[in-house]
């Protein structure tokens, strides 16, 4: 099952075809999301992401509750997936074909 996982978002930036973009932390691992569907979120926010998409904004004591209850359910596997800057079907630390 997927679902929403939330993360604080540490910095926005915008990639080379202007798609609005940022890094979230996630329990401790940084991922890439983008943010076009949440134009009102700063540095600082909290943010529910589905397959790399930020979704909406949530309040910190929403997030805190929703990744503990995710962690106890042992529903954290779509942090484990390549995150977007890394190509598919390359593994992190090797080089591309």
């Amino acid at each position: 099952m997927c679902l929403a996982i939330p993360g604080k978002l540490i910095d926005i930036t915008e990639d080379p075809n202007g798609v609005r973009m940022g890094r979230a932390n996630f329990g401790g691992i940084v991922k890439q999301v983008c943010l076009e569907y949440t134009p009102e979120v700063n540095p600082g926010d909290y943010v529910l992401v589905h397959v790399g998409f930020a979704l909406n904004k949530v309040d910190e004591e929403e997030a805190e509750r929703t990744y503990k209850l995710l962690q106890e359910m042992d529903q954290l596997q779509e942090l484990d997936v390549p995150s977007v800057e890394e190509p598919f079907g390359v593994t992190p630390g090797s080089t591309s074909p």
